[in-house]
């Protein structure tokens, strides 16, 4: 082994000895959270006064148990499944940002890094690791941070883009042998499917793409086969996109930057998706202050935005983070694409939901529920899309808008929602 390597080699105790009480510490994201290193910095005993910061991470959160309530501050800017029982008991705090200005909250010092604890491929010849699929605002920490301390793991792919780190840049290495967190692809509901469908008789051939995760954007990519020249600009992807490449659909011919790859901040899927992305030049990783810059965005032809919603008004206003006052996950990106879609030339900003809950309350109400927070304003939604439909509300008044989301909402709730929208606006 290299002698710039073995001089870094650590076990996991050692390196997490390196972290001082009082150090503000961030966690790698999504499929590359650095668990071995979590689990150490957790056995300590003699933490004090430590800070952790995070956006979405994957696995357990020991950190964030009892144990550690009057000994570690918790911030994170997405509250995922692992820690939103810490958030509602108030042993974590969600910071709502949008994640294009997360980095340079870490750069003007705004939320200090002093440890990143990240996860990398080994070195190529010449040195250089590789972020892998998680690139997003955590290169911008690990460029703040004094220590920087990786899991050396051989499982990470080597991806293009902004998540290339000299092993220079990092002060202890700890060897591991793990699979990255996967996240397989469920089946489809006719619900999601129809909402899938109607989605992609809103996309053009030519059209850049800004997908997610989960149901919805995998019913719409779904329905994308016979498109031609799509492009991808988008924060993160999944395995849905795959199939798309490989038949030719998806192929970034016509984007007027980054010609003919995928950008994009993250990626979290199946071990298919990872040892498709690993190598691959098609893909260029790259920080999230980059990928979504509404510059950047609206400088593609055509962006389409698809994001998704927990509730919407009759006047349009989403909520997407909360479910009434608990916090459910993050504002993420939705607003920065949705601006940059809307401003992108002949482009469309999505947003798109069931028309009820599992439990058959409606997601288009009268009023968003009390304590529920606006991710996108009604100034800034255009198409709003569920299993029943499709309406454009820019440009429309508010009567205008309360009868299209009307027309779309589940039939059951139509009555209700009608009555409703009548004693607020009179007679629509």
């Amino acid at each position: 082994m290299n002698n710039h390597l073995t001089n870094k080699l650590k076990t996991a105790e050692e390196a997490i000895a390196m972290i001082q009480n009082g150090d503000s510490v961030f966690l790698q994201s999504a499929a590359s959270t650095p668990t071995v290193l979590i689990d150490q910095l957790s056995k300590r005993n003699d933490i004090d006064k430590l800070e952790i910061v995070s956006i979405h991470t994957e696995g357990s959160t020991p950190y964030a148990t009892e144990k550690f309530e009057d000994k570690i501050k918790i911030n994170t800017f997405f509250v995922g499944s692992n820690i939103r029982t810490a958030v509602q008991e108030g042993r974590a705090n969600y910071i709502p940002m949008f994640l294009s200005e997360i980095p340079l909250a870490f750069k003007n010092g705004i939320i200090p890094i002093d440890v990143a604890l990240i996860q990398v491929s080994p070195p190529d010849r010449h040195g250089y690791c590789s972020l892998g699929v998680s690139v997003d605002v955590s290169n911008a920490a690990i460029h703040q941070a004094k220590i920087v301390i990786a899991q050396l793991n051989p499982n990470v792919p080597r991806t293009f883009g902004d998540g290339i780190l000299h092993v220079s840049k990092i002060d202890a290495l700890v060897e591991v042998d793990q699979k990255l967190f996967e996240h397989e692809p469920k089946p489809i509901s006719d619900t999601h499917m129809q909402i899938g469908c109607n989605i992609a008789e809103l996309i053009e051939d030519g059209a850049t793409l800004q997908t997610g995760i989960g149901a919805i954007p995998d019913a719409a990519l779904s329905c994308l086969k016979n498109h031609k020249n799509l492009g991808m600009h988008t924060e993160m992807f999944s395995d849905g996109i795959i199939d798309l490449i490989e038949s030719g659909v998806l192929n970034g011919k016509l984007k007027k930057t980054f010609t003919e790859k995928v950008v994009t901040g993250f990626a979290i899927g199946s071990q298919r998706l990872y040892d498709y992305v690993h190598d691959n030049p098609m893909f260029e990783f790259r920080d999230t202050a980059f990928v979504n810059d509404t510059k950047n965005i609206r400088a593609n032809p055509k962006v389409t935005a698809i994001n998704s919603a927990i509730e919407v008004d009759i006047f349009g206003q989403v909520c997407a983070d909360s479910i009434g006052p608990m916090q459910y996950s993050g504002v993420g990106g939705q607003m920065d694409f949705i601006r940059g879609a809307a401003l992108s030339e002949g482009g469309k900003p999505i947003i798109a939901l069931p028309s009820i809950t599992s439990k058959g309350k409606s997601k288009i109400v009268p009023t968003l529920a009390q304590g529920a927070s606006v991710v996108t304003t009604r100034a800034h939604v255009h198409w709003i899309v569920t299993e029943n439909g499709k309406v454009d509300l820019y440009g429309k008044n508010l009567r205008e808008r309360a009868k299209s989301l009307i027309e779309i909402a589940h039939p059951d709730h139509q009555e209700d929602l009608s009555k409703a929208a009548h004693e607020i606006l009179g007679e629509l």
